[in-house]
């Protein structure tokens, strides 16, 4: 379009190009839509049918006793996920601390953790005890842990359940994390919770929901998970959460997570909200619309960069269950231009220029475009990748497609010249 050229110098050529990627995209941007209409009407009826009022918006104090807009939110969320029960708190730091919170309040010594959908996350790695350090990892408490390698990027459902028979906990993570295989969507979970609960029908589903909140008509706790966890600066703050995360699922193990939260005995009766609730409420509702401009960035993300001759995944036409997009890159070159095209599109600190750094948590150094007004915050436009082969960029976000748009084109023009 011309606002391209008239705004930001862009040529022709690449107006010609976003307005070839937006036709091409416009068939998949209806079906987000359909789906963004009927979230975004499920999470008003359940704002509408908890009663919210202003004077759940104001916070607390102290301890936080009878913080009625905090006990709330719980509710609210709860109902928007098909969940009997839930923890919707600021008090959770990331969402790796709400999946450490939620994984120390489910396994005792003895039990056994096990991983259906492989290798978890990177952040997952130390909590879990996988790396050297010990910081009071599960490992150190005296859990156990157990991993069922994908085959081929999909689940081993005869293997799922042959290893259920001995674990507590079943491990999904919804998301690909820093891998190549694809999300999976609910249809995928509720199979891997089946498989699970033939080999152990005590076993606790739990899915790690990070990334994939809104991208479909439904959420795990609706096809077979017992707990989902996720965090609250990604697609279910709605770009307005400026920290937190949540827990929901079987109202017993909510219960559990709670006492893991704050105190053995206090559980979810403390923690107060000194600055408010509203962000936190605003951001619930505002999610389902804007993990639909995330999920439009997205595919127009996909689109663009297989024009211009990348391997990316999902294919722009593909069914998503995540925000992400990965784009393969020829080498470090490649992953620094796509970074700095995007931070240079960014409304905060669009002068910076992205370097590769030791980020905690990560075993590489990783770079990472992010110019967004939460920090960390993934469902802002942002790219980041591990600097080690295969050299996959991970883009994720978008909170106004105009601006990711704008961020593609000016990154497709950069990534011709490496």
């Amino acid at each position: 379009m011309q606002m391209f050229e008239e705004l930001f110098g862009l040529s022709a050529a690449d107006a010609a190009l976003d307005r070839e990627i937006m036709a091409q995209c416009a068939p998949v941007f209806e079906q987000i839509d359909r789906r963004r209409d009927y979230n975004q009407l499920k999470v008003l009826k359940a704002f509408t049918d908890n009663g919210v009022g202003a004077q759940h918006l104001t916070g607390s104090t102290g301890y936080g006793y009878g913080d009625i807009g905090r006990d709330l939110l719980d509710r609210v969320f709860a109902r928007i996920t098909g969940a009997e029960d839930s923890l919707c708190r600021s008090q959770f730091m990331s969402g790796t601390h709400a999946l450490t919170v939620a994984l120390f309040g489910l396994l005792r010594a003895g039990d056994t953790l096990l991983a259906a959908t492989g290798r978890p996350y990177d952040t997952l790695a130390g909590v879990i005890g996988l790396g050297g350090e010990k910081f009071g990892s599960l490992a150190e408490y005296g859990i156990h842990y157990d991993e069922v390698e994908l085959v081929d990027g999909e689940p081993d459902y005869p293997e799922i359940e042959r290893r259920a028979a001995g674990a507590k906990v079943v491990h999904i993570q919804r998301s690909r994390g820093y891998s190549d295989r694809r999300a999976f969507l609910c249809s995928d979970i509720e199979k891997i919770a089946a498989a699970a609960r033939r080999g152990n029908p005590d076993a606790i589903i739990f899915v790690d929901n990070c990334y994939g909140e809104y991208t479909e008509t439904m959420e795990p706790t609706e096809v077979g998970a017992d707990l989902i966890v996720g965090s609250l600066i990604k697609n279910p703050g709605g770009a307005i959460a400026e920290t937190g995360g949540y827990i929901a699922g079987r109202a017993d193990l909510v219960e559990l997570c709670g006492h893991r939260l704050t105190a053995p005995g206090t559980g979810r009766e403390i923690g107060c909200t000194p600055q408010g609730l509203r962000n936190l409420y605003l951001g619930v509702y505002l999610g389902p619309s804007i993990t639909a401009e995330a999920l439009k960035s997205a595919v127009y993300c996909a689109a663009i960069f297989e024009k211009i001759g990348c391997e990316v995944s999902p294919r722009y036409d593909q069914p998503r269950a995540d925000i992400v997009t990965t784009v393969k890159m020829q080498g470090e070159a490649g992953l620094a231009a796509l970074c700095r095209a995007i931070q240079a599109s960014s409304p905060v600190d669009s002068f910076a220029t992205p370097e590769a750094w030791e980020m905690p948590g990560y075993d590489s150094k990783v770079i990472m475009a992010a110019g967004a007004f939460t920090n960390g915050s993934s469902i802002e436009l942002s790219c980041d990748a591990p600097i080690r082969p295969p050299y996959l960029a991970y883009v994720q976000g978008g909170i106004a497609l105009p601006v990711s748009r704008l961020a593609f084109l000016r990154a497709a023009a950069e990534i011709r010249k490496v």
